[in-house]
């Protein structure tokens, strides 16, 4: 197929653009900066300039293309809601283009969109009180002709290379002296390696089903009080418990997710498109030590 990528430069999108071309698809990647595109036709993959904010560039994307996973995001917690306006826009563009053709599309979304403090399922709808909609956007492109779906991904989504949540965790470990846990640290994370998540993209794509909602989920909760203690541990710095009115102070704006219980499977997922988690989980990760001596740049295009 001739798929068309956003957030194709990102730390999970650049792995999928990897993952598709390896599988034999033709891919096209959204950049917005001239680094972007040298990035992808380094890959071996064809540019289409333009961003989240450039609706029309989005539709010819689209239109062009056989399939689309849409990835990009602009991770602006300073004003997500802003950020959950134009992915919903870019959806609804993207959603346009390929109305009534039947073509795939893959849209992107979390588990900590779930009920917290139980196991989340691919048939438990979200849940959060959040601007961001994009399960909801791109779940009703399904009734207009087009075989849409969804993949929630773990908030870790680790890896060498990662930009996410946990170097924002070691950063601010460095940056306050000590490692936290909220309470007893007790709640957990799942999470999922770049690799195995690229993969799943890649079978949602392929054999997804439209309406349907796939895990990115390798391991289904690490405590976070683990993740702590093996930040602390390589850093050398001490772990500490903090409760949950001092949780905003240290956390910042990843003071919801350090402190939410966020467990979530993926056995639906393993079961309806034969993907199976195969590369290390999250602990075993952190213990290869790379991110304890990488630079963290930000969140990814």
């Amino acid at each position: 197929m001739r798929v068309f990528v956003t957030g194709a430069t990102g730390f999970v999108g650049s792995a999928v653009v990897r993952e598709l071309i390896a599988a034999g698809h033709q891919v096209v990647g959204l950049a917005r900066s001239d680094k972007s595109a040298a990035s992808l036709t380094a890959a071996g993959a064809e540019v289409q300039r333009g961003s989240l904010d450039d609706l029309t560039s989005l539709q010819e994307g689209a239109a062009a293309a056989d399939g689309v996973i849409h990835l990009a995001f602009k991770h602006d917690f300073a004003d997500f809601a802003a950020a959950a306006e134009a992915d919903s826009k870019a959806i609804e563009a993207i959603g346009a283009a390929l109305e009534g053709t039947g073509k795939p599309f893959v849209a992107t979304s979390g588990t900590l969109m779930l009920t917290p403090g139980r196991l989340g399922t691919e048939e438990e709808a979200s849940t959060q009180s959040t601007p961001r909609r994009s399960e909801e956007a791109a779940l009703a492109l399904a009734g207009r002709g087009v075989r849409a779906s969804v993949v929630r991904l773990s908030p870790s989504v680790h890896g060498p290379g990662e930009q996410g949540f946990v170097p924002t965790l070691i950063g601010i470990a460095r940056e306050k002296g000590f490692a936290a846990y909220v309470d007893e640290g007790l709640n957990h994370w799942p999470a999922v390696h770049q690799l195995d998540a690229a993969r799943l993209f890649r079978l949602a794509l392929e054999k997804g089903a439209a309406g349907s909602v796939y895990h990115g989920v390798g391991d289904e909760g690490v405590p976070f009080r683990e993740i702590a203690e093996v930040i602390g541990r390589h850093l050398n710095l001490p772990v500490r418990s903090i409760s949950r009115e001092e949780a905003e102070a240290y956390f910042g704006w990843l003071a919801f997710a350090a402190s939410t219980d966020n467990l979530a499977s993926s056995a639906l997922t393993q079961e309806r498109l034969g993907w199976q988690p195969v590369n290390p989980g999250l602990i075993a990760d952190l213990e290869q030590g790379h991110y304890l001596t990488a630079k963290i740049d930000g969140l990814g295009e």
